[in-house]
């Protein structure tokens, strides 16, 4: 009677405790609109997504990173990391060695199927604007049980610091009228992307309008015709650009009111995340060093 007994509590304590586990569990909705469960904090991260690995660093959470894609490179703390492939083609089985207990990923990379299959936790997220930025900081943070207070004080520090950029800029740079090139097909920022939101809040004006989607590829006629007081671009893009057909002799070029950045800087300005409000001190710089070097006369 008494074994019985003792194995009838061991039960109880069981359900008991698996009962509070699940109360525990985080469940969330991904961009898949997928409702992934958490059951209990991760401490094994691998991120395949450049803005996701900023995120989960910018939150303070860097030291459980246990593998990330090729393209993620800051914060330098994860230098050494193993690289488990691009955010497109990730290699499964790297990340399945590595034994997460959570993966991040883009919806738009391959394998979340293969890695749920696997048994891994995956959560897809994919920043677009700076709503999504905010948003996808408080997913990441409930992921990994940081109180949403901290990511909201992330955000409202970026948030700000876009809005002192915006200040930053004199009364005569704004206005002006900007081609951002992202690579050389060409494929440029509208309106409707995450750059382009940046380029409205500093007071720019682009050129490529948001019913072309966030980042289309364009004829290269089309920003002839445009005539952009500024570019904006990539050193790598920038070497083939006087080649284009007319471009030499479109004024932005003929004045050398072209901003082209450095690979680090064209890395913070092409991701949506933390990073956000470097990128908008890079263009309101952008903005205003060419402002001052228009050519005297020029309306």
């Amino acid at each position: 009677m008494l074994e019985r007994f003792t194995a009838i509590r061991r039960i109880a304590w069981l359900v008991l405790l698996g009962f509070c586990t699940l109360s525990q569990a985080e469940v969330l909705r991904d961009d898949r609109q997928v409702d992934v469960t958490i059951i209990k904090t991760p401490q094994r991260i691998v991120s395949l997504l450049p803005s996701l690995t900023e995120t989960v660093c910018a939150l303070g959470q860097c030291q459980k990173l246990v593998g990330v894609d090729r393209y993620s490179n800051w914060p330098e703390t994860i230098a050494k990391l193993p690289r488990m492939g691009g955010g497109i083609d990730p290699n499964i089985e790297s990340v399945v060695a590595a034994k997460p207990d959570l993966v991040l990923m883009a919806t738009s990379a391959r394998g979340a199927e293969r890695f749920a299959a696997l048994g891994l936790t995956v959560l897809a997220l994919e920043p677009r604007s700076h709503a999504d930025v905010q948003r996808v900081m408080r997913i990441v943070a409930q992921a990994l049980d940081v109180p949403l207070a901290e990511s909201d004080r992330v955000w409202r520090h970026i948030d700000a610091a876009v809005n002192a950029a915006a200040q930053s800029i004199p009364a005569q740079a704004k206005g002006q009228r900007v081609y951002f090139e992202v690579s050389a097909a060409p494929y440029g920022a509208s309106e409707s992307s995450f750059i382009g939101e940046t380029l409205q809040r500093l007071g720019a004006r682009n050129i490529l309008p948001a019913s072309l989607g966030p980042f289309p590829k364009i004829n290269p006629e089309f920003v002839v015709r445009a005539q952009p007081d500024i570019i904006m671009v990539g050193d790598s893009n920038f070497a083939d650009m006087a080649s284009r057909p007319g471009w030499q002799n479109m004024h932005a070029m003929r004045t050398q009111r072209v901003c082209h950045f450095k690979s680090e800087e064209s890395d913070v300005l092409v991701r949506a995340g933390p990073r956000m409000a470097e990128a908008a001190r890079l263009m309101a710089k952008c903005l205003t060093d060419k402002a001052n070097d228009k050519p005297k006369g020029q309306p």
